[in-house]
């Protein structure tokens, strides 16, 4: 492989960096989670705020694996932070897909930049897999949250809802990477990303 397509140590910064600022956005959002209401919100509104840090991320990704990286960050800090290993395990699979969106554009696609974000965006809606497929199991270690608070969550997410959450997470993936694209135009000019 030609070194200059090698991860360097000035590439794994980046990656660390930003996936820690992508992780700060996405724990604020979460705390909306508190209110029951919120909860479905997640597959829209990270998907759209998470653009923009995302597509900032972009503008210093030229090489293969970074996104696939972050990807794999995503799911490992949902899971140590007491979500399910789903976000990890889908997050493999969709962060490779976002990564050769990505490399068939060469990098240099703003269209596939966006189109990135869209795929890149579905570990998010595998956090919801306990909810809509094992929500006894999952209330079960959660009891503490009261029981008023569970059958409300238990209600907003039943198993006809789960194919409308991954639309929903993919279509404002699509419109958090056009956001994340007109605030950081002249990054994007700056990186040479068209």
């Amino acid at each position: 492989m030609d070194d200059s397509k090698k991860l360097k140590g000035k590439d794994l910064i980046n990656i660390g960096i930003f996936a820690a600022i992508y992780f700060v956005v996405i724990m604020a959002l979460a705390m909306l989670g508190f209110i029951p209401i919120f909860m479905p919100s997640y597959s829209i509104l990270m998907p759209l705020l998470g653009g923009i840090p995302f597509m900032l991320f972009l503008t210093k990704v030229k090489k293969f694996g970074m996104v696939w990286i972050m990807t794999i960050i995503m799911g490992l800090l949902m899971w140590l932070t007491g979500m399910s290993y789903y976000a990890f395990v889908i997050g493999i699979f969709s962060g490779l897909i976002a990564e050769l969106i990505l490399k068939k554009g060469e990098y240099k696609s703003a269209k596939c930049a966006v189109l990135c974000h869209a795929v890149f965006c579905f570990w998010i809606v595998s956090n919801y897999i306990p909810l809509f497929f094992f929500a006894d199991k999952y209330w079960s270690t959660r009891q503490d949250f009261g029981q008023e608070y569970i059958d409300a969550l238990t209600k907003l997410f039943p198993v006809w809802m789960f194919p409308v959450h991954i639309l929903l997470c993919f279509v404002f993936g699509i419109l958090g990477g056009l956001l994340g694209r007109k605030i950081l135009k002249k990054h994007f000019a700056k990186a040479g990303i068209v």
